[in-house]
């Protein structure tokens, strides 16, 4: 074997027992979490330490266009890319043996270029860890499975399955409402034992086509390498079997829409001991600084966890998506749930998260809320009794509102880093605007006839 493949993760090594590699995939997450970046062929890979691609990248709006910093030129300076060869994967769904690595991304001298979106969640376990904490989170990932869909004018609809019918709504947890759709759940199972990713566990959701997938706890960076590289697969997995996986927030009328819950604890590096739990296993005081942090600095970010006009259409009173911050045990009513663990495993789980989100950005944003709220030794409001989707709202209800508050959250800009924060508004901001331009089918059905 070359030098290089001796780096590979266990898994990587033994996709590639006995095979000829044949081409390397060097990509990036730009803001949006699209992978960016060049494939070659092995043998190049091979002989060359980094490569180049333009800071563009993270300029771009999910239509393509570019947005304009203000005060910076757009001369699209090229970044260095370094492969992270701890992330080295398989592309199991491609014709020949091809391997996926993310790269670090680097400016010409050397140092992290601040708006690249895993960098950004970098800065923050970096902070967290300069106070001698390991933050720790648990991902869990819902998606729709879907009907082909080739034109935007027609509405998203469930999949077929395979007794004929499509994927009903309303049968959370149903096994057979799974195995309906089981050849596609099995090439997931299939893809990520070849990417040596690890799933906790897949279930049926309450809207018609609708998965959850749970991952395992462990090291944010990981984790959302992880969730970068699952979108990829189970939309692979999905294309093998004539439908869609879409991850949008809302894709159907009158479903659910899907979510990022994101499960928090952090534990002290020395000890090794979950922070949230004292030796005799109550509450610490931390615990309940982290969920005030959430609680208090959440409306600042949700522009990071809601990112597109769409994922305001999830937040719906009543329809399995909370959009208050009032947090509670065992309540899956509030936005800040605390679950049902033991004291070493006590956490908190931010439910506002769309699963359209960037993961590093959504992860980076939602830890860098709680650490404000241990920073600043802030207490939350009392515990929710009761049903919280009749509580008030409380987060922005809109993107042009939700940028408003991100824009003046100078705390969270510190703590994400001021040019990433002033590039992702910018971006969002033109993204916007494009859409405003855009008349819908219920303007032309409402309107153009009766005002």
């Amino acid at each position: 074997m070359n030098d290089w493949t001796e780096q590979l993760p266990e898994a990587a090594r033994q996709y590639l027992y006995g095979r000829k590699l044949d081409e390397v995939e060097c990509i990036v997450a730009d803001l949006a979490g699209v992978a960016r970046g060049k494939a070659m062929p092995a043998a190049k890979f091979a002989k060359q330490t980094h490569f180049y691609l333009p800071n563009s990248i993270f300029l771009q709006t999910i239509t393509g266009d570019w947005a304009d910093i203000e005060g910076q030129a757009f001369t699209e300076p090229d970044m260095i890319l370094t492969p992270d060869f701890t992330t080295a994967s398989a592309a199991p769904w491609t014709g020949d043996y091809t391997l996926q690595v993310i790269h670090e991304i680097a400016d010409q001298t050397g140092a992290p270029v601040p708006i690249a979106p895993r960098n950004v969640l970098k800065r923050v376990v970096e902070l967290y860890n300069a106070r001698g904490w390991v933050p720790i989170v648990a991902p869990e990932m819902e998606f729709f499975l879907v009907a082909r869909n080739v034109d935007p004018a027609h509405p998203v609809e469930p999949p077929m399955g395979r007794s004929g019918r499509r994927a009903a709504a309303r049968q959370a947890y149903s096994m057979s409402a799974v195995d309906e759709y089981g050849p596609v759940i099995d090439d997931i199972y299939d893809f990520a034992e070849a990417q040596g990713l690890e799933i906790d566990g897949i279930l049926q959701e309450g809207g018609a086509g609708q998965v959850e997938l749970n991952l395992r706890h462990g090291d944010p960076v990981k984790l959302a390498d992880e969730i970068f590289y699952f979108k990829r697969l189970i939309r692979e997995a999905a294309l093998r079997h004539d439908c869609y996986a879409t991850f949008m927030a809302k894709p159907i009328e009158d479903e659910p829409g899907s979510a990022m819950h994101i499960h928090h604890s952090v534990v002290d590096a020395k000890t090794g001991h979950n922070i949230f739990s004292e030796p005799d296993g109550s509450e610490s005081r931390a615990f309940l600084h982290f969920i005030a942090g959430l609680q208090t600095h959440i409306p600042a970010v949700t522009a990071i966890l809601a990112p597109y006009v769409n994922s305001y259409r999830r937040y719906v009173p009543d329809f399995a998506a909370p959009i208050n911050l009032e947090w509670a045990r065992d309540n899956r009513t509030t936005g800040l749930r605390v679950p049902v663990s033991e004291p070493e495993s006590r956490r908190a789980e931010n439910r506002l998260a769309g699963m359209d989100c960037n993961p590093y950005l959504g992860i980076a944003a939602s830890l860098a809320c709680g650490y404000l709220g241990l920073m600043d030794g802030i207490y939350p409001k009392d515990e929710f009794k009761g049903d919280a989707y009749a509580s008030a709202e409380g987060i922005p209800r809109n993107v042009a509102e939700a940028l408003d508050l991100f824009e003046a959250a100078p705390a969270l800009h510190e703590v994400l880093g001021p040019e990433f924060c002033r590039v992702y508004a910018a971006v969002k901001r033109l993204e916007y605007k494009e859409f405003l331009q855009v008349i819908s089918p219920w303007e032309r059905e409402h309107l153009l006839l009766n005002v």
